[in-house]
């Protein structure tokens, strides 16, 4: 009597666990660096007279030239560093001019979004740094705007860009494994660096509140270009 043997595939679960934890190994060192450089910030601004020239300098930047400042500086942070940094590290091959324009217009789209964002939470919820108003701003940001809108939509164009800018072959690959593993890897993922760090970015003023999230967003989008890699072909 012959015993038949059969094989399950891997849950969803499983598989969603198994994309996230080599980048979450990966980026785990960073990561702590940036949240203990992002609560050094912070504390530097409220407990370090020092501190306070640089502080106002941004301050006074952002105060000028609004969301001008938005768009130039994410796009530096979001874009421009992060496309180098790939470069050099070998991520970024073939396309490097498409890619560079990719980077820089896409953050810098979203630097003046997310300074509208901000404006609006503001207008919403104050801009105190009490506790509630702090919670409020967070939670807001990370179980709506992200979950509903920022990451779906930066999964989709990074997996345009993934595949070489290609409308036909980005429509192919939205399927069940897009929606359930992919766009669910990229909240975790983000929800991991961005909870912690935009509660240090929501108790600082308004006019501080970009400068924060561009620091943050810099190890964010290398993180991001981790997890949306397409698998390399093995050679043998």
């Amino acid at each position: 009597m012959r015993q038949t043997i059969t094989h399950q595939k891997p849950s969803y679960g499983t598989e969603l666990f198994s994309r996230i934890a080599p980048a979450l190994r990966h980026n785990l060192l960073p990561g702590i660096i940036l949240q203990i450089i992002a609560v050094a910030l912070v504390l530097a601004y409220f407990g370090w007279p020092a501190a306070q020239p640089v502080f106002h300098f941004f301050t006074d930047l952002k105060m000028r030239y609004g969301l001008i400042y938005s768009l130039l500086a994410t796009s530096i942070f979001g874009g421009i560093i992060p496309f180098f940094l790939l470069r050099m590290t070998g991520q970024i091959h073939d396309n490097a001019g498409r890619e560079f324009i990719f980077y820089t217009v896409l953050w810098a789209a979203k630097g003046v979004e997310v300074d509208l964002f901000y404006t609006l939470q503001n207008h919403l919820f104050g801009s105190g740094h009490d506790l509630a108003t702090i919670i409020s701003k967070t939670l807001v940001d990370q179980f709506i705007y992200v979950v509903f809108w920022a990451a779906p939509c930066l999964t989709l164009v990074f997996l345009w860009k993934d595949q070489d800018f290609s409308l036909s072959r980005t429509r192919q690959k939205l399927n069940r494994k897009f929606f359930i593993l992919q766009i669910p890897t990229i909240i975790i993922s983000n929800w991991l660096i961005w909870i912690p760090a935009v509660s240090m970015i929501y108790l600082m003023p308004p006019s501080l509140q970009i400068p924060m999230f561009n620091l943050v967003l810099c190890f964010f989008v290398l993180l991001l270009a981790f997890l949306s890699q397409r698998p390399k072909t093995p050679k043998f």
